[in-house]
């Protein structure tokens, strides 16, 4: 008899919060840090919020990316992603409320696999299809550039 698999699971996180920057967020048995940098008055111990934001969206990309991959039969080898957003501060400085404060992401993908670009191009389109941070950042009206690549 084949298991069948949960279609809908409980996610959870918890925060420790010891200041206005600083929580100490654990999931499972693991545990991270986000704070603020010394400028914005944090102690800069961990990620901004932000920063791990675009983090979650890196090693998503990458996750599902070697997903679709293997499901397409294609060797992406090994990644290597850039993140860089243009975001909107005014939200977070309190100026004015901001309906979408990551404006544009650039999403940089390089594989060192054997893969071809055509084959890269089949997987980036596969990723845009199932990678739930990508599709929480263009749902909330994020314009996401992704290029994906051959490494030189």
């Amino acid at each position: 008899m084949a298991v069948k698999m949960k279609t809908s699971v409980t996610l959870s996180v918890e925060a420790n919060c010891l200041s206005h920057s600083v929580a100490h967020v654990r999931t499972r048995d693991l545990s991270a840090i986000i704070d603020e940098p010394i400028e914005r008055h944090g102690t800069n111990l961990g990620f901004t919020p932000t920063d791990t934001a675009l983090s979650a969206l890196a090693g998503c990309t990458n996750t599902i990316g070697h997903k679709c991959a293997a499901k397409l039969g294609v060797d992406i080898g090994n990644l290597k992603i850039s993140v860089k957003s243009r975001f909107n501060r005014l939200g977070v400085t309190l100026e004015e409320e901001i309906d979408v404060p990551f404006e544009e992401i650039d999403l940089t993908v390089v594989s060192d696999g054997a893969a071809t670009q055509a084959e890269l191009d089949q997987v980036a389109q596969e990723v845009a299809k199932f990678c739930p941070l990508a599709k929480l950042f263009r749902g909330a009206g994020t314009i996401i550039n992704e290029d994906w690549r051959k490494a030189s």
